[in-house]
């Protein structure tokens, strides 16, 4: 059976060249069964008529939110209702502006803004407009806000430059939706543990050592399984990050300890594992139960070692249960990924350098590389929810 079979996909056209592109991704959709609803931008009528697009769908094409002059008029809030998915494709400059921006000046951002379903977004345009800041930050508005950007590719364009702003094409558009449909429930009842977050060791009651991991990986982890129908426990290190989804079940910790203590106890109940968080190797011997005065030029401090929380699980795992961890390196990273997946009985292994550009600690996006007994398959860099998706998607492979 067709995963797109039934499928009610409400298809925004905006402005551009690649509009022509539109007709071939709505027969595509249609021949696997999906309903398909145009709206089309005014600009968007200047590239491909409307007469095209309703033959092509078997349903009139809105466009204006006021058809005639007898008092009907199209209901953007209902089109957000029907949808199971809006794809906006292609996506101008102008649009993915006013879309990031709530500037509903048209049917068709309108709609976007009462759209219930899932929204995927195909960029398209020239080099430099997809390179200005302008442009990439109204994107990473739009990933914030939970919509998924289908990047461009490269290749020529219509000024006859070549670069990055051609929109996907239509079979590869296809298969994103149909990848988002396969997965929407491929954890259900499944049982996931996700640990993220730094840990903050204390030395007084004012100052601890720590490390600059926002948390952002694991929080994203966890709505990506929760989405797709697990039921998460979420073990977080401070962190002002929040989940929304309600089958996310937040252990708050602070010390590597309290990460350890949640993490093993709640490890026997689970299906899976990720553990995300970037926990201490080493805490202070003794912490000290006042703030420590600056009393000399020297301040000495003991450390000792935290108890290895992936070792315990891995350790603890019993068979069906399927482990996964993260390693940051700086150098030799693919065989000190290697050599850790073996040591901590994982079964993958998510390797991110900090050699990369805009992967690690603080970024929004991230580069990863899976790494199994089998073998690696290397990740371009993305939006930390999206490589949230590609790790949940190797994780639900294993069941």
């Amino acid at each position: 059976m067709e995963i797109l079979n039934g499928k009610k996909i409400v298809l925004g056209i905006t402005g551009s060249i690649a509009a022509y592109k539109a007709c071939l991704l709505i027969r595509g959709l249609v021949r696997k069964g999906a309903e398909v609803q145009v709206v089309i931008t005014p600009a968007g009528k200047e590239f491909i008529t409307p007469i095209t697009l309703s033959a092509l769908t078997s349903k009139p094409v809105i466009s204006d939110f006021f058809a005639q002059r007898d008092g009907t008029w199209h209901s953007h809030v209902a089109l957000g209702l029907w949808a199971d998915a809006m794809v906006v494709a292609p996506a101008t400059a102008s649009t993915i502006g006013k879309m990031a921006n709530g500037i509903a000046d048209n049917m068709l951002v309108t709609t976007y803004l009462s759209m219930k379903a899932p929204v995927f977004i195909a960029p398209a345009m020239d080099l430099d407009m997809f390179a200005h800041p302008s442009t990439q930050q109204n994107l990473q508005r739009l990933r914030s806000y939970g919509n998924h950007i289908i990047e461009p590719t490269s290749g020529e364009l219509a000024s006859h430059l070549e670069g990055k702003g051609r929109m996907e094409e239509p079979e590869n558009i296809i298969r994103v939706l149909e990848r988002h449909f396969a997965a929407t429930q491929d954890l259900a009842g499944k049982r996931v543990l996700i640990t993220a977050g730094p840990t903050y060791e204390r030395i007084d009651p004012v100052r601890f050592i720590g490390n600059y991991s926002s948390g952002k990986m694991g929080m994203a982890l966890a709505e990506a399984c929760a989405r797709r129908g697990a039921e998460v426990t979420l073990v977080c290190g401070p962190t002002p990050l929040r989940c929304s989804h309600p089958s996310i079940r937040r252990v708050d910790v602070e010390s590597a300890e309290e990460m350890y203590s949640a993490s093993t106890s709640a490890f026997d109940a689970m299906d899976a594992a990720l553990l995300c968080a970037a926990v201490a190797d080493f805490t202070p011997e003794q912490a000290a139960d006042r703030k420590i005065k600056r009393e000399s030029d020297d301040l000495v401090l003991r450390l000792k070692p935290t108890r290895d929380i992936a070792q315990a699980l891995g350790q603890m795992k019993r068979e069906g249960q399927i482990l996964a961890g993260f390693a940051l390196e700086t150098h030799d990273e693919a065989a000190h990924a290697r050599e850790k997946l073996e040591r901590k009985n994982f079964d993958f292994i998510v390797l991110n350098s900090l050699n990369d550009p805009g992967a690690g600690f603080r970024h929004d996006t991230n580069k990863v590389t899976i790494i199994t007994r089998t073998g690696s398959t290397p990740y371009p860099l993305k939006d930390k929810k999206e490589v949230a998706e590609d790790i949940v998607d190797r994780l639900a492979s294993f069941f």
